[in-house]
C-alpha cells in the first residue's frame, strides 16, 4: 500500500476510535486546529475551482469532514462532562468570542446555528437537488448531441468517450452532493443536541459530583459548552459554505475571483451611477465624511477601469492585426484562397444601397425569398449567396458568378424604373433604352415622373431591387444543375431518410451509389424539372436500378414517374398543350444514329443532318416564340433523350418531352413538324 492510501486509510479508522477512546486534552486541541484548517482549505479550494467536476471529491470530503467533526464533538463531550475542562482552543473561542459574557456567547452561537441550517445547509441542499434532477432529465438530449457530432465528423471517437464520461461524471456528483448535503444539515442537527447535553448534563455533574456551586457551575459550563460549539460550527460553517459555492457555480473560464471582477466590473460607467448615489447620501444627517471617500473610491475605480478596459480593447485589436500579417506571412494561408463559392453576386460602389439596411436597402432579404422560392420550385437547397462589392466593376454595374466564373452581368440605375413595353410603344414615354437582363428583352429606365403614365400605357414597370432578385432567380434556376454535388444530394438523402428510412437504405448503396443518384438529379435539374418529389424520383430509381446503371435511361424512367407534375408544368390551367412534333423519317434517323459504348448511348449524326436538325427546329420554333407562345417539342419516348442530347448546347431551355410524360387527359395539339 502507497503512504497515502495508508495515511488516508488510518485517518479514517481513527476517526471512528476518537468516539470510543477518550482523548487527552492537548491531543483533542491539536485536532481542532486541524478541523479548521482542513474547513479553510476546503473553502480556498471551492472558490477557485472552475466546473464542479474539478472538484468531484467534494462529496466524499463532506462526509469524512462531518464525521470528523462529530467525532471531536464527542470527544469534546466526553472531556467537559468528566473533567469540567476540553483545552485552550474551546476555552478561549468560548471567553473571547463572547467578550466574558456567557449571553452574548450564547447568542452569537445560535445566529451561527441558524445561518448554517437554515441559510446556507439548506440553500446548497436544494441546490444539489435540483441540479441533480436536471442534470439526469438532459442526459439523453446531451447524449444525442454527441452521437450527431460524431456522425457528422465534428469530433472523433476519443473526443466522444471523453464528453460522454464528463457527462456521467457530473451526474454523479450532483446525486452525490444531493445525498452528501444531508450529513451537512444532520450535522447541524446534531450539534445543537450536543450543546444542549453539555449545558445541561454539565450544570448537573458539576453540582451533584464536583460539588461546584450553582454560579462556578453554570459560568464553567456556560463557557465550555459555547467554546465547543463554535469550534464545532465556524469550520461547519466554512464547508457549508464551500458547498453552496461548488454546487452553484454555472459553466466558467475562470475562478470565483476572475468571474466576480470580471463580471462585476464589466461596466465601469455604472460605477458613477454608484458613486454619485453615495454622494446624495452625504448630504442627509449621515454626512459627507462617511460617505464621500467611498463616492470618491468608486469615481476613481470606475475611470480606471474604462481606461483599462480601453488599453487592453487597444492590445486586442493589435493582436488582431498582428495574427492577421502573420497569417497572410504564412504558406498556408493561400489554401483559403482556394475556397471557390458556389454562388456570388458582385456590385459596383453606386449600386451600395442595395445592400446597405440603413438606406433601405432590402436585397438580403430577397434573396432569401429566392432560396424559398427555389426549394418550392426546384426542390433544391440554393447555397448560400455571397454578396461584395467589386470596385473593378462600374459603378452602377453588377455580375452574377457560379463557382467563379462570370454567367451574368447587368447596370442598373437606382433612381430609375425599368419599363417594359407591351407591345405598342407609346411616343410620350421617354427614357434610357436598355435590355432588361433576365429574359433579353427591350426596356427604358424611366424616372419617377414617368412612371404613372407608362404604368397607365401599359408598361411592365419594375424598380431596381426587383430587376435584380429577377435577373439572380432565374440564373439561378438555369443553373440548379451546377450546384447539386455529392455533399448536397447526401443532406437531400438524410432528409428522405428520416421519414423513409426503408426506402433510402434499399436504394443506397445496393441499387445505386450517391454518385449515380446525383447524376440523375442533375439531369432533372438541367431540363428544369423539380426534384423536390424525391420519394417518386427514390422509388423509380430503386425498381429500375436493379435493371439498368445508365443514368440517361434511368432518368427518362424517372421523368416518366412525374408525369403529373410535369403537365402541370408546361399546361398548369388544363388547356390543350401546342407542341412541336417530329416527323417519321427524321425520328427514324436518330434512332438510327444511336451507338452503344462503356459509358452508355449517344447520338453519332452527321454534319449535314445535324444542320438541318439545327435549322428546321430553329425554324418552328421562332414562328411559335413570334406569336407569343412557348415553344415546346414533342416526341417519343425512345428518342428524347437522344433529342435533347442534339439540341442541348444551342437550345438549352427548350422543353423536350415524351408522349410518356403528358398525363392522358392533356389534350396535345401540333402546331408545327420538323422534318428532314
Amino acid at each position: 500500500m502507497k503512504a497515502k492510501e495508508l495515511i488516508v486509510t488510518c485517518g479514517i479508522i481513527g476517526i471512528i476510535l476518537m468516539m470510543i477512546v477518550p482523548l487527552p486534552i492537548l491531543l483533542i486541541d491539536f485536532l481542532l486546529i486541524i478541523n479548521i484548517t482542513v474547513a479553510i482549505t476546503i473553502l480556498l479550494v471551492a472558490m477557485n475551482a472552475k466546473s464542479a467536476l474539478d472538484f468531484s471529491i467534494f462529496p466524499a470530503i463532506l462526509l469524512v469532514t462531518t464525521i470528523f467533526r462529530l467525532a471531536l464533538s464527542i470527544s469534546t463531550t466526553r472531556s467537559i462532562l468528566s473533567h469540567a475542562e476540553a483545552g485552550e482552543v474551546i476555552e478561549t473561542f468560548g471567553q473571547w468570542v463572547g467578550g466574558g459574557q456567557v449571553a452574548i456567547g450564547f447568542i452569537v452561537f445560535l445566529i451561527l446555528v441558524v445561518v448554517q441550517f437554515i441559510v446556507i445547509t439548506k440553500g446548497s441542499e436544494r441546490v444539489a437537488e435540483v441540479a441533480a434532477r436536471f442534470t439526469l432529465d438532459a442526459m439523453p438530449g446531451k447524449q444525442m448531441s454527441i452521437d450527431a457530432d460524431l456522425n457528422s465528423g465534428l469530433i472523433n471517437e476519443q473526443e466522444a468517450k471523453e464528453r460522454r464520461a464528463s457527462i456521467e461524471r457530473e451526474a454523479d456528483f450532483y446525486g452525490a452532493m444531493d445525498g452528501a448535503s444531508k450529513f451537512v444539515k444532520g450535522d447541524a442537527i446534531a450539534t445543537i443536541i450536543m450543546m444542549i447535553i453539555n449545558l445541561i448534563g454539565g450544570f448537573i455533574i458539576g453540582m451533584v459530583y464536583q460539588g461546584l456551586s450553582f454560579q462556578d457551575s453554570l459560568s464553567t459550563f456556560s463557557i465550555l459548552t459555547i467554546g465547543d460549539g463554535l469550534v464545532a460550527q465556524i469550520p461547519a460553517l466554512l464547508i457549508s459554505t464551500a458547498a453552496g459555492l461548488i454546487v452553484t457555480r454555472s459553466a466558467s473560464e475562470g475562478n470565483l475571483a476572475d468571474d466576480i471582477t470580471g463580471q462585476l466590473f464589466k461596466y465601469p460607467k455604472l460605477l458613477y451611477v454608484s458613486a454619485g448615489t453615495i454622494a446624495a447620501l452625504g448630504l442627509t444627517p449621515i454626512g459627507i465624511l462617511r460617505t464621500w471617500p467611498f463616492a470618491i473610491a468608486l469615481a476613481v475605480g470606475g475611470y480606471l477601469l474604462s481606461r483599462s478596459q480601453l488599453k487592453k480593447a487597444e492590445q486586442d485589436e493589435l493582436l488582431v492585426e498582428e495574427q492577421q500579417i502573420e497569417e497572410v506571412r504564412s504558406p498556408e494561408s493561400v489554401i483559403s484562397l482556394l475556397q471557390v463559392d458556389p454562388i456570388e453576386f458582385e456590385f459596383g460602389y453606386g449600386l451600395i444601397p442595395l445592400a446597405d439596411t440603413q438606406q433601405g436597402g432590402d436585397l438580403l432579404d430577397r434573396i432569401i425569398m429566392i432560396r424559398r422560392q427555389c426549394a418550392l420550385e426546384l426542390g433544391l437547397v440554393v447555397p448560400v449567396i455571397r454578396i461584395r462589392d467589386n470596385i473593378q466593376l462600374k459603378p452602377n454595374e453588377y455580375v452574377i458568378k457560379i463557382k467563379g466564373n462570370t454567367v451574368a452581368r447587368g447596370e442598373l440605375l437606382l433612381n430609375h424604373y425599368l419599363a417594359m413595353s407591351p407591345g405598342v410603344d407609346d411616343d410620350s414615354i421617354h427614357g434610357i433604352e436598355t435590355t432588361e437582363p433576365a429574359f433579353g428583352l427591350p426596356a427604358i429606365w424611366i424616372d419617377e415622373m414617368t412612371k404613372e403614365r407608362a404604368e397607365l400605357s401599359g408598361y411592365t414597370v419594375v424598380d431596381p431591387p426587383s430587376v435584380v432578385a429577377t435577373h439572380l432567380t432565374e440564373i439561378v434556376k438555369r443553373h440548379a444543375h451546377e450546384l447539386i454535388g455529392r455533399q448536397e444530394t447526401k443532406a437531400l438523402v438524410e432528409n428522405v431518410k428520416a421519414s423513409y428510412p426503408a426506402l433510402v437504405d434499399d436504394l443506397i448503396p445496393g441499387v445505386m451509389s450517391l454518385g449515380d443518384v446525383q447524376k440523375v438529379l442533375t439531369k432533372l435539374l438541367q431540363e428544369k424539372v423539380s426534384i423536390r418529389d424525391l420519394v417518386t424520383i427514390f422509388e423509380t430509381l430503386a425498381d429500375y436500378g436493379q435493371y439498368t446503371k445508365d443514368t440517361d435511361i434511368l432518368t427518362e424512367y424517372v421523368r416518366q414517374a412525374l408525369s403529373r407534375q410535369i403537365t402541370q408544368q408546361y399546361a398548369s390551367s388544363g388547356q390543350s398543350l401546342r407542341v412541336i412534333t417530329l416527323g417519321a423519317q427524321l425520328e427514324k434517323k436518330i434512332i438510327e444514329s444511336v451507338q452503344q459504348n462503356d459509358q452508355g448511348s449517344y447520338v453519332s449524326l452527321d454534319p449535314v443532318s445535324s444542320q438541318q436538325i439545327y435549322q428546321r427546329l430553329t425554324e418552328q420554333v421562332n414562328r411559335l416564340l413570334q406569336s407569343g407562345q412557348q415553344p415546346i417539342v414533342l416526341t417519343s419516348p425512345t428518342i428524347r433523350m437522344y433529342l435533347r442530347q442534339i439540341v442541348a448546347r444551342t437550345m438549352q431551355d427548350l422543353p423536350i418531352l415524351s408522349y410518356s410524360e403528358l398525363e392522358p387527359n392533356i389534350e396535345v395539339q401540333s402546331v408545327g413538324v420538323v422534318n428532314l
